[in-house]
């Protein structure tokens, strides 16, 4: 096989590549470990927290002298971290007054240490009588700073009455102020990043650790702000001992792709096998084979229907063409003369522009058994399924049981809805949800597309930092097919391929919004870009 003599890609730690996203439930463990089994104080960790905040306002807003702050502090470990923030802005010159929810009878533990430290330090503290919190919120003085303590990833279901109160009182004075959040906005579900059913409105949010699953998801990002966050002293050990379901793609992906040897040539760069393109849809199999030469790839191959040949060959001379059966479309008889050649190809995919027809599903069924018997040591090269390809799996789930542990398939939430039997709006109201009901009953690599994309295998899902509207055209998908081939066809495993293919296809989208900040640029022009973002974000 020729990835045999490639360069071998840069060895990585999983630990290296990715950034813990923790649940809120997670969170509350790693806290709980630290205290019982490392003896970590939680005023400590409190008090760190208070302290990270304070980083993070200065650096937002600026000097922080006389400005006038309040701070809504609920009644658990949220509020503690509040009263810690107004201790320490006394110290900068700041005004700071904090109304808590709670009678200070009723506080516990670390969060009455720190109420009781900020009083005795002389910071304004006020108790918010119910049933009338809103209107003693109302009537402050205009604050230059809301900070909003009130109750971070302590929720759970929807706000109670009072508490919803209170969020839309904190949101009517935020629209004249600065409004800092602690840990993740009031009233975001910490899952699924939606409201329940109204959340704080913040311009940043401070994360302690780490960012929260749901905070970190495209729909939080009206009510988060900007996402900063920051260490508060968790031994490592903690999170060693008890992974995260999720973790946060990071730039450290590129470090898996090694720098071009000097005696580098085509043949050694990875060749990858496009299959797609029938009557009227060749376009979908040429953007993937751009997609996949922009990303690196030094040999691409488009088999297709040999009646199609010279329309896929057509405007494409970087690309080489395998015409393959007799007639417009895929039949099974396409087989037979592909088999011969598959021994040439580092990385497979199936699918753009394959059609929906029945014969066009009997050949996808027949491939898997095809690769197994062309190869003794079983499935030898790995292989993307995407696009038309995805229709015939949920079509037909008989031939899921027939793909290897290593394929990767890609689809938009509408292909993700069709292989799951639900609608696309279920899918969409919680992506984690459907990709890991996916991930329990298949072995495979998912790549669930869209605003932040979800890649997963087993237990653990990736989820993309990037929101880029401009990768929302036509043809987005056979790109990003195209890069995930081009990184498999270097060697590096489906997994990271998939990861570091979302996150640099991501990267492309940002980088086209500088030149069409109100979209228009084209599939191509996303292939295109992939070299030069590459060259900004790549360690080589």
């Amino acid at each position: 096989m020729p990835i045999s003599a490639l360069p071998k890609p840069a060895t990585t730690s999983a630990l290296e590549l990715f950034d813990p996203l923790p649940t809120p439930a997670e969170m509350a463990a790693w806290d709980k470990s630290a205290v019982r089994d490392f003896g970590l104080k939680a005023e400590l960790l409190m008090e760190n927290a208070g302290a990270e905040a304070l980083c993070v306002l200065r650096k937002a807003y600026g000097p922080l002298a006389g400005a006038r702050v309040l701070l809504v502090a609920g009644g658990g470990n949220n509020g503690g971290d509040a009263f810690v923030l107004a201790r320490r802005l006394l110290d900068e010159g700041a005004e700071p007054l904090v109304l808590h929810t709670r009678p200070i009878s009723g506080y516990r533990a670390a969060a009455r240490y720190h109420l009781d430290l900020a009083r005795r330090a002389g910071a304004a503290c006020h108790h918010l009588p119910p049933g009338r919190a809103k209107s003693a919120l109302c009537a402050c003085e205009a604050p230059d700073i809301l900070v909003d303590g009130l109750l971070g990833t302590g929720m759970s279901g929807e706000l109670s009455p009072e508490a919803l109160t209170l969020v839309q009182a904190m949101n009517t004075l935020g629209e004249n102020c600065f409004v800092l959040a602690l840990d993740s906005p009031s009233g975001l579900d910490g899952l699924t990043g939606q409201p329940r059913p109204e959340a704080v409105r913040a311009d940043v949010t401070v994360a302690f650790h780490a960012p929260k699953l749901g905070s970190a998801l495209p729909q939080a990002a009206p009510f988060v702000g900007t996402l900063v966050p920051r260490a508060i002293g968790l031994p490592r050990a903690v999170m060693d001992a008890a992974p995260p379901r999720q973790v946060l793609l990071t730039e450290r992906l590129f470090g898996l792709l090694s720098a071009p040897a000097a005696e580098l040539h085509k043949g050694r760069a990875g060749h990858v096998l496009v299959l797609g393109g029938s009557e009227g849809l060749t376009g979908a199999a040429q953007l993937c084979a751009l997609a996949a030469l922009r990303a690196g790839a030094g040999l691409v191959t488009v088999g297709c229907p040999r009646g199609v040949l010279a329309e896929v060959k057509a405007g494409m001379p970087d690309i080489m063409a395998l015409g393959l059966g007799h007639g417009m479309a895929w039949t099974p008889d396409c087989m037979d003369s592909l088999i011969p050649t598959l021994g040439r190809y580092d990385a497979v995919v199936i699918g753009p522009g394959l059609g929906r027809n029945k014969e066009a599903a009997d050949f996808l069924a027949l491939f898997p058994k095809a690769f197994d018997q062309s190869f003794d040591l079983g499935w030898a090269v790995p292989c993307i399924y995407d696009a038309d390809a995805l229709y015939h799996l949920a079509q037909n789930p008989g031939i899921m049981k027939e793909l290897p542990q290593d394929a990767v398939l890609t689809p938009h939430p509408g292909e993700m809805a069709r292989l799951l039997g639900m609608g696309m709006g279920e899918v969409q109201a919680d992506r984690a949800t459907a990709a890991h009901r996916f991930l329990a009953t298949h072995p495979q690599v998912l790549t669930l597309k869209g605003a932040g994309t979800l890649v997963g295998q087993g237990d653990l899902l990736h989820l993309s930092p990037i929101v880029a509207p401009n990768l929302a055209v036509g043809g987005s998908g056979d790109v990003l097919a195209g890069v995930i081939a081009a990184i498999l066809a270097r060697g590096v495993n489906p997994l990271h391929a998939a990861c570091l293919g979302v996150y640099w296809h991501g990267l492309c989208g940002l980088a086209l919004a500088e030149t069409f900040p109100a979209r228009g640029n084209l599939a191509t022009e996303i292939a295109h870009a992939l070299p030069h973002v590459l060259k900004e974000h790549a360690p080589c």
